[in-house]
């Protein structure tokens, strides 16, 4: 028999993370374990991602729900919890890492023999111009050649003082340079500002206007000078026909995966099809999962015959994350199967 528990844990940034919608200085998370009673030493652990303030399913009862998933573990159906995208992100993890006995296998390639490696981007957060002009300095010095910049946060004059900053130090054909605005600009000033970006060779911008603004987004898509990469607009989008009316309605340059937010892995490969029937480019990102979220993600993409950087360089933003075989090395995510996972004693909750 299928058992589950489930254990609430805090991750702690190394320094605040700033965003233009908010500033973090730690992340709740969830882990959940299942385990056959037939063989209590072999049990697969994921991660159910919840991110406050961002999920479709942030809600007070989000720990009752994820309880109850352990309670009846054993008839467990994903489409009974559409909604909760982090918690079919977990327990899709979970079920898959105890099929291949543990051992944080969640889908095996040639990656997790170390015999690939994941190119990946570097994140400067948002900050003062000092500090992101400093954060951009130290990605470049460790041999980045992908760098993602959050902005929206200061004012946009010194923001585009900075990326004027990197375009005179290396041109794109050194450097790609994408840009996340998390929904900053209004649909009625964000043509302007993209124009104004596109003179120093932008590969992309993500959500440039908040989501859930179909029209303002499609008109945006079709007059950009930069390409336009939906985000947010994905969270909370579940059903087949609504993703994609959502693409052929807004027909963006990219779309941006985030297994936790967007459905777990099943929906997150449900967008791929539909993006790539469009002929919509994609790549996938965490959603600053500790290194069980990640391991998961990084696994699943490296399933795909991926071209462009991800966003998975995350494993080094807490503090208190767990020791992995996961090792980030300049801008590639490379997994060395000779380390072993080291994890904290947890505080597991059996309903």
């Amino acid at each position: 028999m299928i058992k589950a528990a489930y254990c609430k844990y805090n991750l702690i940034f190394h320094q605040q993370a700033v965003t233009s919608r908010e500033v973090m200085t730690t992340k709740e998370t969830y882990f959940i374990k299942v385990w056959n009673s037939e063989k209590p030493n072999i049990v697969g652990m994921g991660e159910c991602a919840l991110f406050r303030g961002l999920s479709h399913e942030d809600s007070d009862d989000y720990e009752k729900i994820l309880s109850n998933v352990c309670r009846n573990i054993s008839s467990y159906n994903s489409s009974n919890y559409k909604e909760y995208s982090s918690i079919k992100f977990g327990v899709e993890t979970a079920f898959n890492d105890l099929v291949n006995n543990g051992e944080r296998v969640i889908f095996p390639s040639e990656w997790i023999n170390g015999n690939n490696d994941i190119k990946i981007n570097g994140l400067i957060w948002m900050g003062s111009f000092e500090e992101m002009y400093n954060r951009i300095n130290e990605k470049l010095h460790v041999g980045f050649h992908c760098l993602k910049l959050k902005i929206g946060g200061i004012d946009f004059e010194k923001e585009i003082e900075l990326i004027k900053y990197i375009r005179s130090k290396f041109p794109p054909e050194i450097l790609e340079l994408r840009l996340d605005a998390n929904g900053a600009f209004s649909p009625n000033n964000a043509l302007i500002k993209l124009n104004e970006l596109s003179k120093y060779s932008i590969h992309s911008i993500e959500q440039p206007i908040k989501s859930g603004q179909w029209e303002a987004m499609s008109e945006l898509c079709l007059n950009t000078p930069i390409p336009i990469a939906l985000d947010e607009e994905l969270i909370g989008v579940y059903d087949s026909k609504q993703k994609e009316s959502l693409l052929k309605k807004i027909n963006p340059q990219y779309i941006i995966l985030k297994p936790a937010l967007c459905g777990g892995f099943s929906g997150a490969d449900e967008w791929i099809s539909l993006a790539d029937k469009f002929n919509i480019g994609w790549w996938a990102t965490s959603a600053l999962e500790s290194n069980i979220g990640l391991n998961a993600i990084a696994q699943w993409i490296s399933t795909y015959n991926i071209k462009l950087p991800q966003g998975l360089g995350t494993g080094q933003l807490y503090s208190n994350n767990f020791s992995s075989p996961l090792v980030q090395e300049r801008d590639v995510l490379h997994y060395n199967p000779t380390l072993q996972w080291e994890m904290p004693s947890l505080n597991w909750i059996m309903p």
